[in-house]
């Protein structure tokens, strides 16, 4: 029965991966469960520096997708306040969105939001339209680079966790 519950736990983990797309916070989700089934199962090699390791890939992830943001604008030549913008905008579109397409909605809301934030500060500081446009395909692109990190490496905490979660 153990390998039951095991095989459901690994599941679930596996499951909530996909959920990156709706911007919910899925590798700090899943390292709680994780953390839950080490206290479960404390015989399992679920060690204390190996949760310290699956937390510090989780803040490595939410760095890499902030700062991919904000110098995806700033690559394309977008200023500040429009690197800012992008991200803003890239929060109030993924709300947004959220209700659309069973959630999915939230991934081209966050994705057009940053766009059209960075789009509106770079115009709203005399940038011609090219230029604008240029910095909110920036805060677009890296805003889509961020999510692919953050969804890479929450596939690289479920296979560090998997071996150490299967009852050997």
């Amino acid at each position: 029965m153990e390998h039951i519950w095991t095989i459901l736990f690994i599941v679930l983990l596996a499951a909530l991966m996909p959920l990156h797309l709706v911007s919910l916070p899925v590798n700090w989700v899943a390292l709680c469960l994780i953390f839950v089934w080490r206290w479960m199962h404390p015989e399992l090699a679920i060690s204390i520096p190996f949760m310290l390791l699956l937390a510090g890939i989780c803040l490595v992830g939410e760095l890499v997708e902030f700062f991919a943001k904000y110098h995806g604008a700033k690559r394309y030549g977008g200023s500040t306040k429009g690197g800012w913008g992008g991200i803003i905008g890239a929060i109030v579109g993924a709300i947004a969105g959220a209700p659309f397409f069973f959630g999915f909605g939230a991934v081209v809301g966050a994705l057009l939001g940053a766009y059209a934030g960075c789009l509106i500060i770079e115009l709203g500081q005399d940038r011609s339209w090219p230029e604008a446009k240029r910095a909110a395909k920036g805060a677009l692109l890296g805003n889509f680079a961020g999510l692919v990190a953050k969804f890479g490496l929450g596939i690289a905490m479920l296979v560090l966790a998997v071996p150490r979660i299967w009852p050997g």
